[in-house]
C-alpha cells in the first residue's frame, strides 16, 4: 500500500503547519462525511465491482490487437486526461518494444493539432474512440464529425473504425450506435467525467495499448477499502482531505503536486482537473455565496526545481507542496565521474541517478521546511498498475471528502456548463 507522510507539517510553525492534534481532531467528522458521500449516490467507488465491464473491455482489446496501428481518442477534460495519464505512467516513455497500437489522445480543437495527427496516421489502420458522456460536448462532436467524414470519403466502414464511450441510454452517440451497430461502452450515469478514469473512459484505451486493467482495479479496490473505513488511521483519503482543508483555512489556497518520477507528470494533469472542477464553487449546500476552492498546480521533480522552486521557497507562503516519492525507479544507473580530480564533481563519486533524484527530493523538501513552508509526501513502492489504481482512488476519495469539509457539491460543475452553453449560442 502507498503511505502518507505528514511529519514535515509538524516541523514548521503553527501558523503555517499542522500539529498532530489539529489533524486528529478532524476524526470526529469522518463517519458523518462518509454517510453524506453515500447519500450523494456517486458511483466512482462502486464501479470497481462491475467485473463484467472489465471482461468486455479486455475481450474487445484482445480482438483489436493486431488490427490497428493507431488508436485515437477523441475527448476532452475527464474524457481524455485519464487515458493520457495511464499511457504516460504505464507504457514505455519512448514507445520501445511495444506490440500494441500507438495511442493518440486528441483533447483539443486546435486545427494544427488535427492536421499534424493526420500526418502520422493511416485511416485504414486506425481506430477512433469517441468519448463524451452527454453525447453533445461541442469539441468532441466536432472531432467526431471531422474524422467520420474522413472515413466516409475513403469508403471505410465506420463501424470498423469507430467505437463510442457514452451514456448507456441517452444522447446522440447512443442513438447512432443503436442505428448503425457501432460498438459502444457505457459511462455509468452516476459517474462524472473527472471521476470516470476507472470506467471504459480510461480502461478501454489502456487495455488496447496493453496495460493490465485488472491490476489497476485491484489497486483501486485496496484503496477503496480504506476510503470506506470509519477508522481515521486507516482512511488515507480522509487524512489527505483533512490536511488540505485545514491548511486552506490557514490561507494555503494552492496545492502543488510534485512527483519525482517522469512517468507521473500526467497524473498531476489528471488531478488538476479533479481538484479544480470539484472544489471550485460559488455556492455552498445552503445556497450561500462562498466562492471556495483550491488552486491546483502541477510540477515535476527534479525538473521544476529549476523553474518553480524559487517561487515556492521565497514567494507567498500560500501553498501546500505535495511530493510523490517512488521507492523503485527501475534499474540502478550509476553516474560515471569523468573528471574525478575536479572538486565541483566530488559529490557525484559513487552515486547513481537513483540516489541523486531521491536526495534532490529530500533536499528540496528540507529547504522548504527551513523556510516554514508546508509540505507532505505520498510514498509508493513503484509506478505500476496496482499503485496507479491506488492513487486514483486516494485522490477521488479525498476530493469527495473535501466537498464535505467545504459544504459544497463536489460532483457538479455549473461554471463549466455555462461556458458550454455560451459556446453553442455564439456559434449559432
Amino acid at each position: 500500500m502507498l503511505s502518507l507522510d505528514f511529519s514535515t507539517l509538524t516541523e514548521i510553525s503553527d501558523e503555517h503547519g499542522l500539529s498532530q492534534d489539529e489533524l486528529s481532531s478532524q476524526s470526529e467528522k469522518l463517519e458523518e462525511y462518509l454517510e453524506n458521500i453515500h447519500d450523494r449516490d456517486q458511483g466512482f467507488y462502486d464501479i470497481l465491482d462491475n467485473e463484467k465491464v472489465v471482461e468486455e473491455i479486455q475481450r474487445f482489446a484482445d480482438a483489436a490487437r493486431g488490427k490497428y496501428e493507431n488508436v485515437v481518442v477523441l475527448g476532452i477534460g475527464g474524457s481524455a486526461l485519464g487515458a493520457i495519464c495511464l499511457e504516460q505512467s504505464l507504457t514505455h516513455l519512448y514507445g520501445e518494444n511495444r506490440d500494441s497500437p500507438d495511442l493518440h489522445v486528441v483533447d483539443n480543437i486546435d486545427p494544427s493539432m488535427i492536421d499534424e495527427l493526420e500526418d502520422v496516421i493511416d485511416l485504414e489502420s486506425t481506430m477512433f474512440i469517441t468519448v463524451t458522456k452527454s453525447g453533445s460536448t461541442p469539441e468532441t462532436l466536432s472531432l467526431y464529425y471531422y474524422f467520420r467524414n474522413k472515413l466516409e470519403e475513403q469508403d471505410l466502414a465506420v463501424r470498423e473504425h469507430m467505437v463510442f464511450v457514452t451514456d448507456p441510454v441517452d444522447g446522440m452517440l447512443r442513438d447512432i450506435a443503436n442505428e448503425e451497430g457501432i460498438t459502444t461502452f457505457s459511462i455509468p450515469p452516476n459517474v462524472g467525467g473527472r471521476f470516470s478514469v476507472l470506467t471504459p473512459v480510461g480502461l478501454l484505451p489502456a487495455a488496447i495499448v496493453g496495460i493490465d486493467i485488472k491490476e489497476i482495479i485491484l489497486g483501486a479496490k485496496e484503496m477503496r477499502e480504506r476510503f470506506l473505513s470509519k477508522d481515521f488511521d486507516q482512511n488515507l483519503s480522509f487524512q489527505l482531505a483533512s490536511v488540505q482543508y485545514l491548511l486552506n483555512q490557514k490561507d494555503k489556497t494552492i496545492n502543488v503536486m510534485m512527483p519525482y518520477s517522469q512517468k507521473l507528470i500526467r497524473l498531476s494533469d489528471w488531478y488538476r482537473q479533479l481538484l479544480a472542477e470539484s472544489i471550485g464553487k460559488a455556492e455552498n449546500e445552503d445556497g450561500e455565496e462562498v466562492h471556495v476552492g483550491i488552486t491546483p498546480v502541477n510540477a515535476l521533480g527534479a525538473t521544476d526545481q529549476h523553474s518553480q522552486a524559487q517561487l515556492y521557497n521565497e514567494g507567498p507562503n500560500d501553498k501546500l507542496i505535495m511530493f510523490i516519492e517512488v521507492g523503485d525507479l527501475g534499474e540502478k544507473k550509476d553516474i560515471p565521474v569523468l573528471n574525478p580530480d575536479r572538486e565541483t564533481t566530488e559529490f557525484l563519486k559513487g552515486s547513481s541517478f537513483n540516489d541523486l533524484i531521491k536526495v534532490e527530493k529530500e533536499a528540496t523538501q528540507q529547504a522548504l521546511v527551513e523556510r516554514d513552508r508546508p509540505t507532505m509526501t505520498i510514498n509508493i513502492d513503484k509506478v505500476d498498475e496496482n499503485h496507479i489504481g491506488q492513487l486514483f482512488m486516494l485522490f477521488e476519495g479525498a476530493t469527495a471528502f473535501l466537498g464535505e469539509f467545504f459544504n459544497i457539491n463536489a460532483f457538479n460543475q455549473p461554471g463549466v456548463e455555462l461556458a458550454k452553453n455560451l459556446t453553442k449560442e455564439k456559434l449559432s
